[in-house]
């Protein structure tokens, strides 16, 4: 049947608005296609997922009387979210932040919304969702059905990242860079570098996969730090959490990352693809931040020797010899230097033009900080934590590190914390019922760490603990990592930068200290937003332990039904001299009511 073309003087006005209404569909159908296919917009809601949720703020005098219920006991449970949020982070959504600058990528840095602009809600587990699998099993496999996201396995597969088997998620070890397997991968490493020994215990992981090094790395008695961006892939840092692996979601864009001054002996980018050289070496100044002196830098994938990469290649040899980095050897396409132990390095005359940094400058304050394009000083501390001088591990995590110094009292205070921190954890064993010790607990955080005692006292437990110190007490971070210990600055106002269902263990000591200004009674934000924090972090069946004095216990315990947790109250060890009381929750495993 053939079709009928009336010349244009002979179509009616009818005619033409069909014409027009359809012609204006099918273009606005291609301009739409080529937004979401080939530009970043379509990769950031691609990204997004089920992140609707941000966009819904309610009313912020009803939130605000919803809390206050809250608080006072007269609400009795805080509503679910929608099953689209299964994922949500608050402080990294795609969604909003695909609308800020692409420079520098600050559009993928954590960008928080207000709270009065965040809804009110407990986020839900998947359908399906399983108690994960246990530590170190973990490490290899986890339940497919918790995070049911085949992106990474369709497309890394063929490099032995991970693949779908069965229920089962499974993870041969493999990357980009070694799709043989992290082990092979290390021991190569292990020619150039003491990856053995105990010379070596903090690393950082910079755009890590799934975090199979980190993972591997343990054996080794090496805590890796791994992070990675949310991004077109969705859930790496999900995944590696998932494993049982330390992991934190983070962007290296504008700005310092949230850790202080000399904190890893070993700093890793296998086909990070971040540019080191850009913006005068500025990325490359902040790995020379937070890389120990004599510590080592590895960077395995381009631009290492890499085609077509050649002055990219040649001016990180250029920059590395600025900063006076020994190269240690390079191996095909992996680059291997040395740190240098003392200032005696002066920066020499390059391309570059860097400076040491004003006097001024706290190297190691990282709290929403903008990147500086100066190098850093270390010599007050007379290089006194350098690899090679700091205790090799384990001896690091009980000698008073000499960071501790700077602190009033410091050597006093830090054996009588360590002392301290035994006595209470050798109690939670006995005393009060929960899993430390056991499988069934291997990701813990510490959301008030001061000095890592817990961390410390958790030593021969089967865990990694994510030590989190209020940005204004940055001194003691430092000092939890020259121990050998991870942690990161963090505001408890804001949301934390994991997805959800992170953690099996959350400990919080002085939780009301980290809602208030400091030396005064009024609050900065609100004990719900943070236990509705708190909630979103811990996984189904995990458990929270809050100290604090018995009024705001009683008030914890509270907010505490409100958001479906199971509770019980307990004094403190016997030895204590302080007004405490413990509370112990458990978050319960809920569903989301299926659709009829």
């Amino acid at each position: 049947m053939g079709h009928l073309s009336l010349p244009p003087s002979k179509r009616n006005a009818r005619q033409w608005r069909i014409l027009d209404l359809v012609s204006a569909a099918f273009f606005g159908a291609v301009l739409v296609f080529f937004l979401l296919v080939f530009t970043p917009l379509g990769d950031s809601l691609a990204a997004s997922g089920r992140q609707a949720l941000v966009l819904s703020t309610g009313d912020p005098r009803q939130r605000q009387k919803l809390v206050a219920l809250v608080e006072s006991g007269q609400q009795q449970t805080i509503e679910a979210c929608p099953a689209e949020a299964v994922d949500h982070m608050p402080c990294e959504d795609p969604r909003r932040n695909s609308q800020l600058s692409r420079e520098m990528n600050f559009y993928r840095e954590r960008h928080c919304p207000l709270p009065e602009e965040t809804p009110l809600c407990l986020i839900p587990p998947p359908a399906g969702y399983r108690i994960p699998v246990q530590w170190p099993e973990s490490l290899h496999k986890i339940w497919h059905s918790n995070m049911p996201h085949n992106k990474i396995a369709n497309r890394k597969g063929h490099q032995g990242w991970m693949k779908e088997d069965g229920p089962y998620f499974v993870f041969p070890g493999g990357g980009t860079m070694f799709p043989d397997g992290a082990i092979q991968y290390i021991e190569k490493l292990g020619q150039y570098i003491p990856i053995s020994g105990g010379v070596l215990r903090t690393a950082l992981d910079m755009g890590c996969g799934v975090a199979s090094f980190g993972g591997f790395l343990l054996k080794e008695d090496i805590l890796t730090l791994s992070f990675a961006p949310r991004d077109s892939h969705k859930a790496q840092i999900q995944f590696a959490l998932e494993r049982g692996i330390p992991a934190f979601v983070l962007m290296l864009g504008t700005r310092r990352l949230p850790f202080p001054a000399h904190s890893f002996d070993l700093m890793h980018c296998s086909r990070c693809l971040i540019p080191f050289t850009a913006y005068n070496g500025t990325y490359f100044i902040e790995v020379d931040r937070l890389l120990r002196p004599g510590g080592y830098f590895v960077v395995s994938g381009p631009p290492v020797q890499w085609p077509k990469q050649d002055k990219e290649w040649a001016d990180l040899q250029a920059l590395a010899r600025t900063l006076c980095y020994e190269l240690i050897v390079v191996d095909g396409n992996t680059v291997i230097w040395k740190k240098p132990s003392t200032d005696s390095c002066v920066p020499i005359q390059s391309d570059f033009g860097l400076e040491f940094c004003d006097d001024s400058d706290d190297p190691s304050y990282a709290w929403y900080s903008k990147l500086k394009i100066c190098v850093g000083k270390m010599a007050s501390l007379k290089g006194e934590h350098a690899v090679g001088t700091i205790p090799n591990w384990p001896d690091r995590l009980t000698k008073p590190p000499s960071r501790v110094r700077l602190m009033k009292n410091g050597n006093e205070v830090f054996e009588a914390d360590t002392r301290r921190w035994a006595r209470r954890v050798a109690y939670y064993k006995k005393s009060l019922n929960l899993k430390l010790g056991t499988p069934a607990v291997r990701n813990v955080m510490d959301m008030n760490a001061f000095l890592g005692g817990l961390a410390a006292a958790l030593l021969s437990d089967p865990v990694w603990v994510m030590n989190v110190v209020p940005p204004r007490k940055s001194s003691t971070l430092g000092v939890i990592y020259d121990r050998g210990l991870i942690g990161v600055y963090h505001n408890w106002c804001e949301p934390f930068s994991t997805y959800p269902r992170s953690y099996d263990f959350i400990h919080v000591s002085n939780i009301d200290s980290l809602i208030r200004h400091s030396g005064s009674r009024k609050s900065r934000c609100n004990l719900v937003d943070l236990m509705v924090e708190m909630d979103r972090m811990l996984r189904p069946e995990g458990t929270v332990l809050v100290r604090d004095s018995p009024e705001v216990i009683d008030k914890v315990a509270r907010i505490a039904h409100a958001v479906r947790w199971t509770t019980t109250i307990h004094e403190p060890e016997p030895e204590s001299t302080s007004r405490e009381k413990i509370l112990v929750a458990t978050k319960i495993l809920w569903n989301l009511p299926s659709a009829s």
